[in-house]
């Protein structure tokens, strides 16, 4: 194995997303249930009545590394089931006879953010444990009065966190463990700046758990600054959530004709739930209000709406009260719905990782879903390029589409 310095130098220096693909670390056992991991009992009787029977490939690996107490860069994609195994590694080392916050969980999206405290709270359901969503775009009062009363952990976005803690609302001495989760994402967002400074409020020697579906440069780079030894977990593409999901693309010449193709689909998207992606905020807007004028009902989403309105928007999918929601990459890393089997990309995403966040929407970890790709002529080259990537095959879309969701 290489060390990194020198990995980092065998990296075309240009390519911004270089993607190191390391080894998993030597010594890291696989634990195949979780009974055989020591967890206490209360956490174990929170995973298995939140559905969970056996871990996935990363569980396996990573909560006992946790556990230990090491550092740990994990990279595996979305819906490979990485927000349990860094709740449980949480969760498991927690003191609630105390209420101080000891875990720090921070990642690029106010969802993510939310979605990671609802796990929390339920795999910690009989643990009484207390944690807070501490995000950007809710009532400041709210957060100092919650984390006033005493939170065990706090799930929350760089920025208002930050601002918490330089308001010394959120008290850090106790902290012990950070998690960084997409953080690969959150680099690429510019909050490189604020994690440092977050970092430099914490204990020496608080342990930090890394998650990242890819491991570009400045992933690696800040690696090195704040992680002491880590301990890698690789969960490699080809044993990711791609197989269960059947991949076609619809040949469009012209932009104008995918709505049509669209219309045309429309029965079929609502049979169960659907996401469609498209790549810019205007675009969302222009699609939902098209679509709403032809009478179909759906609902949209991205980032410059007011995080209650993007709240409720959820909510009611979540509920299944909207069959179609259509929305920017803000929706594409982490976020759970269930029923939804079929993602649309109304674009093809701007970059290839962000092909199987999209995707990984439907088939999650272990589920079956369909995937439609609208390919213009001059797309053609980025869906080879997207096949090759993950090595996989998107065949035309079949007539009878509907029958396979």
């Amino acid at each position: 194995m290489a060390s990194t310095s020198a990995r980092k130098r065998d990296i075309d220096e240009g390519d911004e997303l270089a993607n190191v693909e390391f080894e998993t670390s030597e010594g890291v056992e696989v634990v195949p249930t979780f009974d055989k991991m020591g967890l206490r009992e209360d956490l174990l009787r929170g995973i298995y009545s939140y559905g969970f029977e056996k871990p996935s490939a990363i569980q396996q690996r990573a909560i006992k590394e946790i556990i230990k107490g090491r550092d740990i860069i994990a990279q595996a994609q979305s819906g490979t089931g990485k927000t349990a195994t860094f709740s449980i590694g949480v969760l498991q080392s927690l003191d609630t006879t105390v209420r101080d916050t000891q875990a720090l969980v921070l990642s690029p999206t106010r969802e993510l953010a939310t979605q990671i405290q609802k796990v929390i709270l339920a795999l910690g359901d009989y643990m009484n444990v207390q944690c807070h969503a501490c995000i950007g775009g809710t009532n400041i009062g709210e957060d100092i009065r919650k984390l006033d009363y005493g939170q065990h952990v706090v799930s929350g976005t760089p920025g208002r966190v930050y601002d918490m803690i330089r308001r010394r609302n959120l008290r850090t001495r106790s902290i012990k463990m950070l998690v960084l989760d997409e953080a690969d994402e959150m680099l690429t967002k510019g909050f490189k700046e604020q994690l440092y400074d977050i970092y430099r409020y914490l204990p020496p020697g608080a342990q930090v758990v890394l998650l990242s579906a890819t491991l570009p440069h400045d992933v690696l780079e800040m690696t090195a600054k704040f992680m002491t030894d880590p301990v890698r977990v690789l969960v490699k593409r080809d044993e990711l959530t791609l197989e269960g999901i059947k991949q076609f693309f619809v040949a469009v010449e012209r932009e104008e004709w995918k709505f049509d193709t669209l219309c045309d689909l429309y029965d079929t998207l609502t049979i169960t739930q659907a996401v469609i992606f498209c790549n810019t905020r205007r675009k969302v807007d222009w699609l939902a209000d098209k679509l709403r004028e032809a009478n179909f009902t759906v609902c949209s989403l991205h980032s410059d709406m007011e995080q209650k309105e993007r709240d409720e928007i959820m909510k009611q999918f979540r509920a299944g009260e909207s069959r179609v929601l259509i929305s920017t990459d803000v929706w594409a890393r982490g976020l759970d719905v269930p029923q939804v089997s079929l993602v649309i990309n109304y674009d093809l995403p701007n970059n290839r990782e962000l092909y199987i966040h999209r995707i990984g929407r439907s088939g999650r970890y272990g589920r079956k879903g369909v995937a439609i790709n609208f390919v213009k002529s001059d797309d053609i080259r980025i869906l080879r390029d997207i096949e090759q990537y993950y090595s996989t095959q998107i065949d035309e879309m079949p007539m009878n589409v509907s029958e396979l969701i």
